[in-house]
């Protein structure tokens, strides 16, 4: 008889879950509170202005083409991935600017002009981020971490003999000030820990592993939008016997004897002999078991958390020439600005702005002669933080007018924003974090969630504040994993 399977969320953790079930012949249900599905990969579409909430950027596409792949389908013919030629621009206070070429000489070439340094400083640097994923991927991103049997490998063993070079501990900012001489070249490659949410001057340096993956491995945006991947998953769930319901609040995990019995779902109550949350992993024993004493939930709440946003969605008047896609205005005190994220844990007061134009690509996001900017920034995941949304709005469209020389403020014509309390309603991210906790130790990987409860026998996770982490391609390996794991232990 085929195990039946609820998954609690649609991210793109539940469904890649959702489909790896059902091709290996489980009964599989994905119940999802909002009226759309995609978790934080939601979109905004009013007054003729698209724009995707979350992820804007896709790496690893081969993570999404295994998914159809396993189906039998053709991901080309169903999702088209167009590669950047320049994956983000940079802006610095003084008014330079720096181009991410996706054209490795380009690259180089801009880099040598831009620090005067040699272009071996920026290969050795590309070697030193290739050799961490060379020496991590397979355990860290591809496989169930944390199970013991998973270290009796080859692969494990190459890694483990290895561990000074993956670099653990040092800091980001450490390491990357040991390549390079040029302030602002650390400053961009320290950002990359804002990809999961943590600080560059306390994070593992092991993270310069997100690097080779956006360099080497490529940065894409989807034809129509980060969206279309989400529906195009929806539409092969669905053909693949996944039943998907929205609008369908999960209000309890129903568990005898530590054992789970199915979920009570807008009322009622349904038998199910697995249970796979893509939920927050906190708010998953708080509000769904009631349980937050075992050692799961209380070592979560423990450990610092990622950061949140504040994103603004501007349907603006005009071009902006001297924009790519994607753009960040960086603040004069990158040190200062993560010390006000995590230890004052206040909204900075110079924060770097991240603006992602998707319409410079996919024109339909906009109407003839608008743009959609989509405007973000870090903030701090805290309880009951203080957001007064007009001060911050000013800060913003300041600092845009004052760094790249575009006054908004007259050529708005939408409006929209989140915060971090819209976050958390939408998502239950634990007070709008994320990606759960922060990667801000050196043993950070190895206090992750595991995607199997140790509490809880047929509870499982998935998503972005589980292992392997957030961001399109490892929500979707957390829903593979976790397929894994169930084949291993549901049987």
């Amino acid at each position: 008889m085929k195990k039946k399977v609820a998954i609690i969320g649609s991210g793109f953790g539940g469904i890649s879950a959702s489909i790896y079930l059902a091709l290996n012949g489980f009964k599989v249900t994905v119940f999802e509170k909002n009226p759309e599905l995609g978790g934080k990969a939601s979109e905004i579409f009013s007054n003729g202005f698209r724009f995707d909430t979350g992820p804007t950027l896709v790496t690893m596409p081969f993570v999404i083409k295994d998914l159809f792949s396993k189906a039998g389908k053709n991901f080309h013919e169903i999702i088209s991935l167009k590669k950047k030629d320049i994956v983000c621009r940079y802006f610095y206070p003084d008014g330079s600017i720096f181009n991410e070429y996706a054209d490795k000489e380009k690259l180089l070439y801009e880099f040598e002009n831009f620090t005067g340094e040699t272009k071996s400083k920026l290969i050795d640097y590309f070697n030193y981020s290739k050799r961490i994923y060379d020496l991590t991927a397979e355990l860290f991103l591809y496989s169930p971490f944390l199970y013991f049997k998973n270290f009796f490998n080859p692969k494990a063993f190459k890694t483990l003999v290895n561990l000074h070079k993956i670099d653990p501990f040092r800091t980001i900012h450490n390491a990357n000030s040991s390549f390079f001489k040029s302030s602002k070249i650390v400053q961009l490659f320290d950002r990359y820990a804002t990809y999961n949410g943590s600080n560059p001057y306390k994070a593992p340096a092991t993270l310069n592993i997100i690097p080779y993956v956006e360099f080497e491995l490529g940065g894409y945006y989807s034809e129509g939008g980060i969206y279309r991947i989400v529906e195009k998953l929806t539409e092969l769930a669905k053909e693949v016997g996944v039943k998907i319901f929205t609008n369908s609040n999960v209000e309890k995990i129903i568990v005898d004897r530590r054992k789970i019995k199915g979920l009570k779902v807008n009322g009622l109550e349904t038998t199910f002999d697995v249970v796979i949350s893509n939920a927050d992993v906190f708010y998953t024993y708080q509000n769904l078991i009631g349980e937050t004493s075992s050692k799961e939930p209380k070592r979560y709440i423990n450990q610092e958390l990622s950061t949140s946003a504040i994103v603004f969605y501007f349907g603006v008047e005009g071009n902006s020439n001297n924009l790519e896609m994607d753009n960040i205005l960086f603040s004069e005190n990158y040190e200062r600005e993560f010390h006000q994220l995590f230890e004052e844990k206040i909204i900075p007061d110079d924060p770097t702005i991240h603006i992602h134009i998707s319409s410079k690509k996919n024109k339909k996001d906009a109407p003839a002669g608008y743009e959609n900017w989509y405007v973000m920034i870090n903030a701090p995941s805290v309880k009951n933080l203080e957001v007064n949304i007009d001060d911050i709005r000013k800060i913003i469209l300041n600092k845009i007018k004052r760094m790249i020389g575009i006054d908004l403020e007259n050529r708005i014509v939408f409006e929209a924003y989140h915060t971090p309390e819209i976050l958390e309603q939408r998502t239950s991210g634990l007070f709008g974090s994320l990606y759960g906790p922060s990667s801000n130790n050196r043993y950070s990987a190895f206090l992750r969630q595991k995607n199997k409860s140790s509490i809880f026998e047929g509870l499982y996770f998935c998503g972005g504040t589980v292992h392997p982490g957030g961001g399109i391609p490892l929500t979707i390996l957390s829903g593979k994993i976790t397929t894994e794991l169930i084949q291993r232990y549901e049987k």
